[in-house]
C-alpha cells in the first residue's frame, strides 16, 4: 500500500487490533478530523459504521481489502474470528480531543457542525 494513493491520506500513525477474546468489540466512537484505513492482515472481523442517516455493515475477511472511514463516521469493530489481526492506520498522531465516544453527543455535533 502506498500513503496518497491506496490509502488516501498520509499515514502518520500505524497501530494493530490483536489477541482479543471471543465476542469483542472495538470502536464505537468517530473522529472529528481523523481519518483511518482498515485492513485486517490475518482472520476476519466485521465493521458497522453510520454518518447518523446511513449505515453500513462491512466484512474485512482478506487483507488485500481495505476499509476507508473519514472523519465523522461513527464505526464499530466486532466479529473477530479468533487469531484476527487488525491493520488500522490513521492520519494524524493520537488525540482524545479529537474522539466522538459517545453517539448521542457525536449526533449533536454533527448538527452543530453542520456535518
Amino acid at each position: 500500500m502506498e500513503a496518497e494513493k491506496h490509502v488516501p491520506f498520509l499515514i502518520k500513525r500505524v497501530f494493530f487490533i490483536y489477541n482479543l477474546p471471543v465476542g469483542a468489540v472495538r470502536g464505537g466512537h468517530a473522529h472529528k478530523e481523523l481519518h483511518q484505513f482498515l485492513v485486517c492482515i490475518n482472520g476476519s472481523l466485521s465493521v458497522d459504521a453510520t454518518d447518523g442517516e446511513a449505515q453500513a455493515h462491512y466484512s474485512l475477511d482478506r487483507p488485500s481489502l481495505g476499509l476507508y472511514i473519514p472523519p465523522m463516521v461513527w464505526s464499530t469493530e466486532l466479529d473477530f474470528v479468533p487469531g484476527s489481526v487488525c491493520l488500522a492506520m490513521a492520519s494524524d498522531h493520537y488525540n482524545e480531543d479529537d474522539y466522538l465516544r459517545n453517539f448521542d453527543a457525536y449526533l449533536a455535533y454533527k448538527r452543530e457542525q453542520g456535518k
